[in-house]
């Protein structure tokens, strides 16, 4: 059973979102309700912010006080390629570097319909090759995301690995949407819950934005649909009760049997997007402190394997 706190989180969401929903809001309403809900998240403590430019890419810094030297998380946000920005993740980047004890570097990609597939791809890339130019090897970066931003880390490894390019040490994927489809599958297991229901509704117009005059089903905009072999271990997280549930148990089973390593989190009960409230709701802080075991484990095993060779920086997409 969830908290007391993720109950009363669910009601507010469902107040929040329920007239929006009755009037169908176009994008720019959406993009503003959500910077909005931005307001009430709060940097935590001893975690400080440096603008920077990427290419030509907003993005920034987030440095805890006491982050360790020379590694980094690559975070790229969520919001179904058509809305988010730094401004709605920033605390949860914060408090996710923070228990990781690294640097984490946030990019402002490009979003959908304005700059559709394979945009926000491009500006992933671009901040990888970049953080390699930074002197970081790759066995020092993790990428990590949210939701679509998820799915796009998942896109950056596939697409990285197609091009014979240096893979990070690892992806952390939270609630990643891996398969812009949307099966009917998925709507049929989520019929009985309307909130659920309008919530998959709503993501299934937001592929083909992104998608414009691709096919959904081309694997770097649906990573479940390529082929999951040569993939470093991914860690993904995922509610039982959220829309893409089913999608992520099966995008795990597929990339376990090509010999990828997969660490799978199932939580109970949870919203979609419960990590952005980590200041509020125990089950986020504890779902990114599963993050970060993971990822000192992860590093841990890298430092003691035999030194790998040096991988040349090479000039940003």
């Amino acid at each position: 059973m969830s908290s007391p706190q993720h109950a009363v989180l669910q009601q507010f969401l469902v107040a929040a979102t329920g007239p929006l929903a009755e009037r169908r809001p176009r994008l720019p309403a959406m993009r503003l309700f959500a910077e909005l809900l931005a307001f009430g998240q709060f940097m935590p403590w001893n975690v400080f912010l440096e603008d920077v430019d990427v290419e030509g890419i907003p993005a920034e810094w987030v440095r805890p006080a006491d982050a360790a030297e020379g590694r980094v998380l690559l975070y790229l946000h969520g919001g179904g390629y058509v809305l988010g920005s730094l401004n709605t993740h920033r605390s949860l980047v914060g408090r996710l570097a923070q228990k990781c004890g690294v640097t984490a570097l946030a990019i402002n990609y490009r979003k959908a319909p304005e700059y559709p597939f394979p945009a926000a791809l491009e500006d992933a890339l671009t901040a990888y090759f970049w953080l390699l130019n930074q002197g970081y090897a790759p066995t020092d970066i993790i990428v990590a995301g949210d939701s679509a931003g998820g799915g796009l880390a998942l896109a950056l490894l596939l697409a990285l690995r197609d091009a014979d390019e240096p893979l990070p040490a690892a992806a952390v994927c939270l609630s990643p949407w891996t398969d812009l489809q949307l099966p009917a599958g998925t709507l049929r297991s989520v019929c009985h819950d309307e909130s659920l229901l309008l919530e998959a509704l709503e993501i299934r117009n937001w592929g083909p934005l992104y998608a414009a005059e691709t096919p959904l089903s081309h694997p770097l905009i649906s990573p479940a649909r390529a082929e999951l072999h040569g993939l470093p271990p991914l860690l993904l997280q995922v509610s039982d009760a959220e829309v893409l549930s089913d999608d992520v148990r099966r995008f795990a089973e597929r990339a376990r049997a090509a010999g990828t390593p997969v660490t799978l989190q199932i939580f109970d009960g949870l919203v979609h997007w419960w990590h952005l409230f980590w200041r509020f709701v125990p089950e986020a802080d504890i779902a990114l402190d599963r993050v970060a075991n993971f990822t000192r484990q992860l590093w841990a095993e890298t430092a003691a394997a035999p030194a790998a060779s040096t991988v040349p920086a090479r000039q940003a997409a």
